[in-house]
């Protein structure tokens, strides 16, 4: 028996996240005493606001560190409601909610519910890298649909319809976007809806970057139909990504067979944690005013800096802290491969960005730019790339006079 034969063919055929490859070889140049500018992972570089530390410490000293319901704390999945009805205006019941440990379980707990062998998932091209692998795994096929960046990347609801087919089981949102930072319109979500009325298709929505917003407003799938399931949690508006707390909204028929394998598979969330995040969304709010500010800023130093190394950006993003470059001319120097630039920027300039590949073949040539990191990192970062395309020769690139400063 070879060795491959005793490893699952989903486990063998699970595609890696690029960001993680990335990460990972920055800290290898790290542990050997270079200095990285981290501008490829998306994680606040904010510590956990007070008021929250100090839910989790009484939590812990109320000796609150028990298992708990399998849906989550019904005083958070209350508070959970509290906020959906504050921003969005929609009714939610609390027997609505599950509450995970983080977003990404919750995905699991979703789409191994709903799929079928066979089943497909719309999904846009470009998307979050690891949305295909959960769908994947419960063994259905993602079908991407792709979006154009002269369209801000947004879905265009007659690209959707024409990728449904009788196996088509769900319409998968996300907005603000990952990777490129963008919302999708009013507009467009109510025709959305409309098409999954019509052809009795659910849609998944992907809210986890909600209160990320700096023009604009962003809408919850839930204002235009209660037939949706809804991802968000706490890592990124709260800078909670290590307490991993996340949730899931439903209709309520699917509550139970989620909560079976709730009870089975994970019992219940972190208890301390979801302490916390009750703190989170009733008393944080000054500490989510000052972060967002902080990434509005940083979002208004780092486009210009982007676009004067010769990378397009055709519409500025004005959500979650991504921008999604067009380095397609960088690219041709390595057969086009994003991958193989990244890699080489990081080798290179010791700069860590995304490969657009991670998020599909259309965002291929294509390098992601985190602002969850201090201007100071940012501008070095800016910096060193300029370098690294002057140095190389590379098209667009803007000569270092022209070049700004951080913003102080």
């Amino acid at each position: 028996m070879t060795e491959n034969a005793c490893i699952s063919k989903r486990a063998r055929e699970i595609t890696p996240f690029l960001v993680m490859d990335i990460l990972e070889a920055a800290q290898r140049l790290e542990a050997q005493g270079h200095e990285v500018v981290h501008l490829e992972i998306g994680e606040p570089d904010f510590d956990t606001p007070e008021c929250i530390k100090q839910a989790a410490r009484k939590a812990l000293d109320d000796g609150q560190t028990h298992y708990t319901h399998s849906l989550g704390l019904p005083a958070l999945r209350e508070a959970i409601c509290e906020d959906h009805r504050e921003r969005y205006g929609v009714l939610v019941h609390p027997d609505q909610v599950i509450v995970t440990q983080g977003t990404s379980p919750a995905m699991l707990l979703l789409f191994t519910s709903i799929l079928e062998a066979g089943d497909e998932v719309i999904l846009s091209d470009p998307a979050y890298a690891c949305y295909g692998n959960f769908i994947r795994f419960a063994g259905a096929t993602p079908v991407r649909v792709a979006v154009s960046e002269d369209d801000s990347f947004q879905y265009r609801p007659e690209a959707i319809e024409a990728a449904l087919t009788p196996r088509t089981k769900a319409i998968l949102l996300n907005s603000p976007a990952n990777p490129t930072g963008t919302l999708l319109s009013a507009g467009r979500m109510r025709a959305v809806a409309g098409i999954s009325a019509a052809h009795g298709v659910r849609i998944v929505s992907d809210e986890i970057y909600h209160g990320l917003v700096y023009e604009g407003r962003e809408h919850s799938a839930l204002e235009f139909t209660d037939q949706c399931f809804v991802l968000n949690g706490f890592s990124k508006l709260y800078a909670m990504t290590g307490w991993r707390l996340g949730y899931l909204i439903a209709p309520r028929q699917f509550i139970r067979p989620m909560q079976k394998l709730c009870q089975n598979f994970f019992i219940s969330a972190n208890s301390v944690a979801q302490h916390a995040g009750i703190a989170a969304l009733r008393e944080s709010q000054a500490d989510v005013a000052r972060m967002k500010a902080v990434y509005d800023q940083r979002r208004r130093y780092i486009l210009p800096r982007i676009k004067a190394l010769g990378l397009g950006v055709a519409h500025d993003p004005t959500g979650a802290f991504y921008v999604l470059a067009n380095a397609r001319h960088w690219a041709e120097s390595f057969g086009g491969s994003s991958l193989a630039l990244a890699f080489d920027i990081l080798e290179k300039a010791h700069v860590g960005v995304t490969p657009g590949i991670d998020f599909g073949a259309n965002a291929e040539g294509f390098l992601r730019f985190s602002y969850a990191n201090s201007l100071e990192n940012i501008g070095r970062g800016m910096d060193r790339l300029a370098a690294y395309a002057r140095d190389r020769g590379l098209p667009g690139a803007v000569p270092p006079a022209r070049l700004a400063s951080p913003a102080p």
